[in-house]
């Protein structure tokens, strides 16, 4: 009994000498700004930024935010479709992702959200007259709602700007509170024992897209993270935690975007979501899409829905891929009844 004693003391000193390691914020320098390719946060740290003007007189701005472990470049199919329609589209590398300082290494929650917060300041101040939108994708799509909900009680200099709306596509919201209870075991003991570690989701089956020459791409691109340490992904289930409570509490008006054949994000916590979400919000599912809508073969329908929806938030949606209940996300469509939303 004394060695079973020993080896349970011996196992949590083990545990509580291997902690999760984030990024810290720096000292703050100054206010945040916009300088070229970059977004100088108020500490100093440099955002890589991506920017695709309008063609015309831009009628609308788009602040988007990548997934995990992608970077920016995520929109330039997108952006450049809608330059076209005069909208321009500003995009960052968030910390630890892309070619940000710090790679791997998970941010936190906190300076994501106050990146978000200062990119969206610096934007507006750039274009005052315009109305601006956030698009978020997964990961994305969770510090949006995590710091709309923030700015609610934040000091005025850390309150989001006026927003006219947010896009969440396949919003990262698969807390805790919907996890199966051997994926938070293995969550807290591999964090504790081995933070450090690499895991991939190779073997896992799991498809992504549809569009494999673009995965190909990304296996190919040197700025997309291929292993990720275990505490970066313990990093994005507490970011995940707090976007799926923040949904009641979410204000600016949403349109969610989820595809039919996601594997990334189950239905049960988008329908959770949904049913909490506190702002109002139009749903449309894509029979044919992936996790990855925004880059599946099928992307431009989904590009022309946001599109409309900033024209017109009211107006119906060109793919008619809009649903009325989020229940209905529950029921993936059979083989013979996939393109039951115009995805011609």
């Amino acid at each position: 009994m004394r060695a079973a004693h020993i080896a349970i003391v011996v196992s949590l000193v083990l545990f509580a000498g291997c902690a999760p390691r984030f990024q810290e914020a720096g000292p703050i320098i100054g206010p945040p700004r916009l300088a070229e390719n970059a977004i100088i946060t108020s500490d100093g740290y440099r955002l890589p930024l991506r920017t695709w003007p309008a063609a015309g007189k831009p009628r609308a701005v788009i602040l988007a935010l990548h997934g995990f472990n992608d970077y920016s470049n995520a929109f330039d199919a997108p952006a450049k479709w809608w330059a076209a329609s005069n909208i321009v589209t500003y995009a960052y590398d968030q910390r630890g992702f892309g070619e940000s300082a710090n790679r791997r290494i998970w941010a936190g929650t906190d300076l994501l959200v106050n990146d978000l917060t200062e990119a969206a300041q610096a934007i507006g101040r750039r274009h005052p007259d315009t109305p601006l939108f956030l698009v978020g994708v997964s990961m994305g799509a969770a510090v949006l709602m995590a710091a709309e909900a923030r700015s609610r009680d934040s000091a005025p200099d850390r309150t989001m700007p006026a927003v006219a709306g947010q896009i969440l596509v396949g919003p990262a919201v698969w807390g805790r509170a919907t996890m199966p209870l051997l994926y938070r075991v293995a969550l807290w003991i591999g964090v504790r024992s081995m933070p450090g570690n690499r895991v991939s989701g190779r073997g896992l089956g799991i498809v992504p897209s549809d569009n494999i020459e673009m995965l190909r791409a990304l296996g190919r691109d040197p700025w997309v993270i291929k292993e990720t340490r275990i505490d970066s992904v313990y990093g994005l289930i507490n970011l995940m935690d707090e976007a799926l409570a923040a949904a009641p509490r979410v204000r600016v008006p949403a349109l969610v975007l989820y595809g039919a054949r996601d594997e990334i994000i189950p239905r049960a916590p988008t329908i959770r979501m949904l049913d909490k979400f506190g702002a109002p919000h139009r749903v449309a599912q894509y029979a044919n899409g992936y996790h990855m809508l925004m880059r599946d073969l099928q992307a431009k329908i989904v590009w022309r829905d946001i599109a409309a929806w900033i024209e017109d938030p009211d107006a119906p949606l060109p793919s008619g891929a809009e649903i009325e209940q989020p229940i209905l996300l529950a029921s993936r469509p059979s083989k013979d009844n996939r393109k039951t939303t115009k995805e011609k």
